[in-house]
């Protein structure tokens, strides 16, 4: 089991993601970081354990609220070593730094634009984007699986931040219909306990930050995965 931090990004600074309500969230001070300073949340997941992956979501560009690509730029700079993965909105093919994976969010696609994954040539992270039970965005990215890289995230909004244990159903179902495929689960991860239920169902990573800056997962529970 792969555990990716995730860290939410809103008008500068780190926020407090909680089920997809974006406008309401906070700048970010737990018992992990209490500073919402990227770098220093960036340096707590790193002393917290020696992360290789960073998930990165740009609400700003997602939102269409300006972006943060400078500082994110800035960011991919200092830490080298550390792979990104970038959910920045929608986005057009360019060259990436070498540490830079961009995340394609089904919200941020109509059925118009999907086709334009194409020219990534497999090279990034979908998302696939649920409220609840409700698809977000370009319909044809959940039914046609010829648009999917190997590695997919599936995003349950709501339960980001609920402290209601990930969508199990959603994603053992992914699972079982396509199993040459990597799933992500993402939202509403709680404990190891979770982490090993998804281990059960074939859900091999986790996008988490909640657990992370509670402490409800620790070193030694991703150390034992």
């Amino acid at each position: 089991m792969k555990i990716i931090p995730v860290i939410d990004l809103k008008d500068g600074v780190v926020v407090h993601a909680r089920q997809g309500m974006r406008e309401q969230y906070q700048p970010i001070s737990t018992s992990l970081c209490q500073s919402s300073d990227i770098y220093k949340v960036i340096d707590a997941f790193l002393g917290a354990y020696d992360f290789e992956t960073i998930y990165i979501a740009d609400l700003n560009a997602i939102t269409h609220q300006g972006d943060h690509e400078r500082l994110i730029t800035e960011v991919l700079a200092f830490f080298p070593d550390i792979q990104f993965w970038i959910d920045s909105g929608y986005q057009l093919p360019k060259k990436y730094p070498c540490n830079h994976l961009p995340v394609l969010g089904s919200e941020s696609y109509s059925d118009e634009t999907a086709l334009e994954l194409k020219d990534f040539n497999k090279r990034f992270i979908l998302s696939l984007d649920y409220s609840i039970s409700e698809t977000l965005g370009a319909k044809s990215l959940f039914s046609d699986p010829d648009l999917w890289p190997d590695t997919i995230i599936i995003m349950t909004l709501n339960r980001v931040g609920s402290n209601q244990g990930p969508d199990l159903v959603k994603l053992n179902g992914f699972c079982r219909r396509y199993p040459h495929k990597h799933f992500i689960a993402a939202g509403g991860v709680r404990n190891a306990d979770d982490l090993q239920v998804l281990k059960q169902v074939g859900v091999q990573q986790a996008l988490i930050a909640s657990a992370l800056h509670s402490g409800a997962i620790k070193r030694e529970d991703i150390q034992n995965l």
